[in-house]
């Protein structure tokens, strides 16, 4: 039986722990989702671009939704995510997910491909009319090069498992463009996690995160501030937080985040090659960023 998808509040991004020996590390992983739980998190995204999808087999993507799954217990929805280069294989894969109990999907527009506006949307159409479960669009053109635009959302608009917006376009006034367009026709969900603040108070639903993978407590206490109108203990909690939330836009923000994650206890700095663990000064400049945050970090208090 899947779980409701509200598309609204903390959505972690979660990483891919490895062993030593490149296999996946599943009792680290369900360690990361017990903090993610226990915090309080309102659904799981797996094998996202954190979770280094781009180096996964297909068994190791099942792996991953099956531990999660079973970790979450129905509390919370679990997302697999879909970033392929062929529609035939991206249907396949939403497909698959299905079958294996995923309860939605995060879809990234075709990959290396640079799809024009209607070869995207035929993709994004072909996957939703393949299954019913609900989907999320992950529009980052900055990352990805291909923009989903509001005029591409008016056509999608038609589709009514297509329900919700990663919005990693880092123009925060997108998010009101898309609430002037669609009212609460989408819901939209901050993917940049420092904008996420901003993105709240403009009017997103929620936070899909990064540093979430190293500090869940302190990220649901940051959308829980913003969503209970705490304005200024959510400008202190997101003044401590920031430092660490811009490891989440570096070119090596997978390679970063694990090392937090590291730090807090609830993960390894082991990656898949063609990834290799930092060294030397950039390891040391990323770790006094995470101590100096851990040296100094907020009691959390909700009024």
């Amino acid at each position: 039986m899947t779980t409701a998808v509200r598309w609204e509040g903390v959505y972690p991004a979660l990483l891919t722990p490895f062993t030593a020996d490149d296999q996946l590390d599943l009792p680290l992983f369900e360690k990361n989702l017990r903090a993610q739980l226990d915090a309080g998190v309102h659904g799981l995204i797996i094998a996202g671009s954190l979770g280094e999808v781009s180096t996964l087999e297909g068994a190791e993507k099942l792996a991953l939704l099956e531990t999660a799954r079973e970790t979450a217990a129905g509390r919370v929805p679990v997302i697999m995510n879909i970033a392929e280069a062929s529609t035939r294989e991206a249907v396949r894969c939403a497909r698959e997910a299905e079958t294996h109990g995923a309860d939605g999907l995060m879809l990234l527009p075709p990959m290396r491909y640079f799809a024009d506006a209607r070869e995207t949307i035929a993709y994004f159409r072909a996957v939703a009319e393949a299954t019913p479960l609900p989907i999320m669009i992950y529009n980052n053109p900055v990352d990805y090069k291909i923009m989903t635009t509001v005029a591409m959302f008016e056509e999608l608009a038609v589709l009514p498992n297509i329900q919700a917006v990663k919005e990693s376009t880092r123009d925060l006034t997108n998010i009101t463009r898309m609430r002037n367009a669609f009212g609460d026709r989408y819901k939209l969900l901050c993917g940049v996690d420092t904008l996420a603040l901003e993105a709240l108070l403009t009017g997103a639903d929620g936070w899909v995160a990064g540093l979430v993978d190293a500090f869940p407590d302190e990220t649901v206490a940051l959308y829980e501030l913003a969503l209970a109108g705490q304005i200024e203990a959510a400008r202190s909690l997101y003044r401590w937080f920031m430092p660490l939330l811009e490891l989440d836009i570096q070119p090596k923000l997978v390679q970063y985040i694990k090392l937090a994650a590291s730090a807090t206890g609830i993960g390894s700095e082991m990656v898949r090659a063609p990834r290799l663990p930092v060294t030397g000064e950039e390891r040391e400049r990323v770790m006094q960023i995470i101590r100096t945050a851990l040296a100094n970090r907020p009691a959390l208090q909700l009024s």
